[in-house]
């Protein structure tokens, strides 16, 4: 792996120490071996002392982390590429940071619909950054209708720093369009799961937000706005960001003290950036495991359940 956050530095020494004890036996014949299985040892307590202690502010950063698998890559595992994209809003175009089309999960029929970062600079760019403008949210309601259409459950995977804030696309009415999807879809007839795999931000989350199931990856955040943001509102500057990441309980395990989130999906020890593969699978087992009791319910009480689960969050009961 060849990014690393700050405070991964330690296990990226002790990788290249193992990696060096490799080449000296592959060059030399010397035999390593010991070597190397005292630095994996090493490495691995390392790496739990690491990740069973974070903090919120980095698992915002791992939320962010460069090698994450963004959408389109859960997608491709989830179906195994049995997927075909649709295009466009029909009315302004097609949004490239917001995807969704039909695939098959084990054989089953699903709409998936998530929002898209790049993997390099020229696909940021390309993908604005995974920040929808109003077209994006259009698509996915035009999608989230075709679905309920033709009876297929849907899955919306949430990673976004936001909704994009150009006066374009408030010009074209991105405030009305995040509201008319959760309008929208609270009354869907269909199974709908939400899993928030990296950062779900304000109402850019939301618009594709409101489902059945709520679920997060254990090393993404979900708040109304972002720790820097937070941070430049209240002290007008970015350098309390940890401290406002503490305040706004973003976390995976907040949200789900707080109820906002029903299920939270373990990553691996390390993070999902490093084990994509077992991530994957984990994903696809909660969404075949949801799905399995989302059958059980006539499309009525869908409704019924899905309105009364979002108007439960907030709401303080005295004595």
């Amino acid at each position: 792996m060849s990014n690393y956050l700050a405070f991964e530095e330690p296990l990226a020494k002790i990788e290249e120490e193992i990696a060096k004890a490799r080449e000296i036996q592959d060059n030399s014949g010397v035999d390593t071996t010991k070597m190397v299985r005292d630095l994996e040892k090493k490495l691995k307590e390392a790496t739990k002392e690491i990740f069973e202690n974070l903090t919120p502010w980095q698992r915002v950063q791992l939320s962010r982390h460069p090698d994450r698998p963004y959408a389109l890559e859960y997608i491709k595992a989830l179906t195994g590429g049995d997927f075909i994209e649709l295009h466009g809003d029909r009315n302004v175009k097609d949004d490239k940071a917001m995807v969704g089309g039909f695939g098959t999960i084990d054989g089953r029929s699903v709409m998936i619909v998530g929002q898209q970062k790049g993997t390099n600079t020229k696909m940021r760019q390309y993908r604005n950054f995974g920040m929808p403008n109003p077209e994006g949210y259009r698509k996915a309601l035009r999608l989230f209708k075709l679905a309920e259409k033709f009876n297929k459950p849907i899955i919306t995977l949430i990673d976004t720093p936001g909704a994009f804030p150009g006066l374009e696309a408030e010009e074209r009415g991105q405030g009305e369009a995040i509201a008319r999807n959760i309008y929208e879809m609270m009354n869907l007839k269909v199974p709908v799961i939400c899993i928030i795999i990296g950062e779900g931000a304000s109402g850019g989350a939301l618009g594709i937000g409101v489902g059945d199931r709520v679920i997060m990856l254990e090393n993404s955040w979900y708040s109304v706005i972002s720790p820097e943001n937070c941070s430049t509102i209240l002290w007008r500057s970015w350098d309390f960001k940890e401290k406002a990441a503490e305040a706004l309980k973003l976390t995976s395990t907040d949200m789900k003290n707080l109820k906002i989130v029903d299920e939270i999906i373990k990553e691996p020890l390390g993070g999902a950036h490093r084990f994509r593969e077992e991530t994957f699978d984990n994903v696809k087992k909660s969404i075949l495991k949801n799905l399995e009791k989302l059958d059980t319910l006539d499309p009525h009480t869908l409704v019924e359940k899905r309105i009364d689960k979002f108007c439960q969050m907030g709401v303080f009961k005295g004595k």
